[in-house]
């Protein structure tokens, strides 16, 4: 799939692994790096290559905290306003992954390269998508970056899965059997029944977390979910791809789901994966839960969560953070009333913010434990070196919130 839409925007016919290329970027955004924009200034570019085509959200926090803050926002807007940029700012919109595909900012068949690591989520629409960051710079001035063509590695996705197991859990058990450098600057596809079954929020799950397993791109092929997701939010003609049957992997692997149980990765690395049953032995006692992130921020995330709050309480030593993807996230929620479970549970629910997933907001103390659906559990990532995170699907950290400590969210359902 990579291969073919790196030769589309190349204007080639076919392209060949190993060898280096340019290619036509369709969008891109700097996130909310200031410095990229701020270079383009400094650097004398007068125009962006097409305004747009470049989407600037800010920020991945909440209100500014601190005059320094507040003063990046202000240079942020009026830079963005001089290029003439698509701005989107508090109140409207945050996590600008989730924000991007809602707006139908890509569409299948698209290659995209925009500042921030998990950028190969868009890959569930069946879009190339890769991070990027001194090169942010360049693309908005040109539209356009080099590439080495990357090899292909093929996850066959089997199976149904169990109760409670979510997409979370298929790349945890990638993470957990292959490693963290199992798809290392190669175009991973997944592929199979399981696949084709899965909601579109599992996919973007599953894609958003192949740069935990080092891959360049992360791709589904689009399918009647996909196109009904983007049905009414952009006008674009789509041109999707998918991969033919003799086509070429460096390697293929089968992920049969079939006894999959809830699982956990463990401090600190994401490739630390232990089923729940076996963490639950531990005792491990929770001081905060959090549901969100560009991982697990959705409708879905949020619904199993109150499936498992309702009619409970949060352990009074945890703190229960819940912040969902999107406005648009938020307002279905509210509708659906997963919010009055929230509020009777005593969560606390923040707007739509990464905040507690790369340390903004919900600093942990020395030996304080987090449990989060986000994608990282680094050392010192929410805060003091001597905390740890642990990493689970939104039904297990409700359930951890209740309990006080990692349980087996299967016992409250």
């Amino acid at each position: 799939m990579a291969e073919k839409i790196l030769a589309r925007h190349s204007g080639r016919e076919k392209v060949n692994v190993g060898e280096y290329i340019w290619a036509k970027i369709d969008v891109t955004s700097p996130g909310n790096n200031l410095g990229a924009l701020m270079e383009l200034k400094e650097t004398g570019i007068k125009k962006a290559f097409d305004p747009e085509k470049i989407f600037v959200v800010y920020p991945n926090t909440l209100l500014p905290s601190s005059l320094e803050a507040s003063e990046q926002v202000n240079s942020l807007r009026k830079l963005v306003k001089e290029y003439g940029m698509k701005w989107f700012e508090y109140g409207r919109h945050c996590i600008f992954h989730q924000v991007f595909a809602e707006n139908g900012f890509c569409v299948p068949g698209d290659l995209v390269a925009m500042e921030d690591s998990h950028t190969t989520n868009y890959g569930a629409f069946n879009v190339a998508a890769c991070p990027i960051y001194v090169e942010c710079t360049y693309v908005m001035a040109t539209g356009k970056l080099w590439f080495k063509v990357p090899e292909s590695i093929k996850f066959w996705l089997t199976g149904k899965l169990p109760e409670l197991c979510m997409g979370k859990d298929v790349i945890l058990k990638i993470l957990g059997t292959w490693g963290s450098d199992v798809s290392m600057y190669k175009s991973a596809e997944f592929l199979g029944p399981l696949a084709s079954n899965l909601s579109i929020s599992s996919r973007w799950s599953i894609a958003t977390m192949g740069v935990e397993i080092g891959a360049k791109f992360a791709l589904f092929e689009a399918d009647q979910k996909t196109f009904n997701f983007l049905k009414g939010r952009t006008n674009r003609p789509y041109n999707p791809v998918k991969s033919d049957s003799d086509a070429e992997y460096v390697e293929e692997h089968i992920v049969d789901v079939a006894d999959l149980e809830p699982l956990v990765a463990c401090p600190h690395d994401p490739s630390n994966v232990k089923p729940i049953t076996q963490v639950e032995k531990d005792e491990v006692k929770v001081h905060q839960a959090f549901i969100g992130s560009c991982v697990n921020g959705r409708q879905e995330d949020l619904e199993i969560a109150a499936k498992i709050l309702e009619g409970n309480k949060i352990h009074p030593d945890v703190r229960m953070i819940i912040s969902p993807a999107s406005p648009e996230v938020w307002k279905d929620a509210l509708n659906a009333g997963w919010m009055d479970i929230f509020l009777d549970a005593e969560a606390i629910i923040s707007p739509p913010t990464c905040g507690p997933c790369f340390g903004f907001e919900g600093i942990l103390a020395a030996g304080e434990t987090c449990i989060s659906s986000s994608c990282r559990n680094f050392r010192g990532r929410l805060g003091s070196p001597e905390s740890k995170i642990f990493l689970a699907n939104p039904a297990t950290v409700a359930a951890c919130a209740i309990a006080g400590k990692i349980v087996d969210p299967r016992k409250y359902i």
